[in-house]
């Protein structure tokens, strides 16, 4: 086994946007096109190797030096869509976030003062030749923020426990874009008409600039991903965070306070002990 592949999985979910190829002009719908015909099309678990192995390299490296040619294919409705990895543009974005992750001795010995600056330098002259660029994929670490779920019903809830094979369990959502920001649109009008502004506001507007750069018949994915490592079986099983959220945006909007805070009261605890084993020895 190599080094990479030992590494534990990082606790992170993610939340994608899976476009038809109608979406993407040429020559890049003739490449998407031809890649979702191969016969074994890399998955999550591929891409995170692959991430790893730059960061074991010395020195490391921080973003890639070019933009990856892979993506996660999905169908939808009998349409084949594809949700472009874009891992180079990713690195930028997510790079930006580190300093509010880590003290900065810490940073500076996983990445280089050096390496840091290097690479914010390209991504600013990439920025510039591409401005109206944004990934396919955003990433959340130790959690799945419920400006999320609210974009997804309990019925759309994909679970599969860990196989006998040491397969691991899989949790997802999956909805239609129109359903996304239907739902989204709803959940903001209630909020706004009920609470005041705040932080779960301010990320649903966030969510839905992000779904509108999108092809209004593209497929949206809540996958919990290596956060499946993080939470017993029993609680996996049977974690409803979607539907949490859905009971209570209809009590708000029903003007049921109380029964608003019981809902987001069992999404808080349950998301709370996710967080606390980030620290946990």
């Amino acid at each position: 086994m190599s080094v990479v592949s030992s590494v534990l999985v990082p606790y992170a979910s993610y939340l994608r946007v899976y476009e038809p190829l109608a979406a993407f002009p040429e020559p890049e719908r003739a490449h998407w096109a031809r890649y979702a015909g191969r016969a074994r099309i890399p998955t999550a678990q591929d891409e995170l190797r692959r991430s790893l192995a730059d960061l074991a390299a010395t020195p490391p490296v921080a973003v890639p030096v070019h933009e990856s040619a892979d993506a996660f294919v999905a169908e939808a409705d009998g349409v084949v869509c594809v949700c472009p990895w874009r891992t180079r543009l990713r690195g930028w974005l997510a790079l930006g976030e580190l300093a509010e992750m880590f003290p900065g001795p810490v940073l500076d010995a996983v990445l280089p003062p050096v390496v840091r600056g290097q690479a914010v330098a390209d991504h600013e002259r990439w920025t510039e030749r591409n401005p109206d660029a944004r990934p396919w994929i955003r990433t959340s670490v130790w959690q799945v923020p419920v400006r999320w779920f609210v974009l997804f019903s309990d019925e759309e809830r994909e679970y599969e426990p860990a196989g006998g094979d040491g397969a691991a369990p899989v949790l997802r959502y999956r909805t239609p874009m129109v359903q996304a920001r239907r739902r989204l649109a709803r959940a903001l009008k209630t909020l706004r008409d009920s609470v005041d502004e705040g932080p779960l506001t301010e990320g649903l507007v966030d969510v839905g600039r992000w779904l509108e750069e999108f092809h209004p018949r593209a497929l949206v994915e809540l996958d919990y991903a290596g956060l499946v490592h993080a939470l017993p079986a029993k609680e996996l099983a049977g974690d409803r965070s979607a539907a949490d959220v859905a009971e209570g945006i209809a009590a708000l909007q029903a003007g049921d306070t109380e029964g608003a805070g019981e809902a987001y009261g069992r999404l808080a605890e349950r998301w709370r002990a996710v967080r606390d084993r980030q620290f946990a020895n």
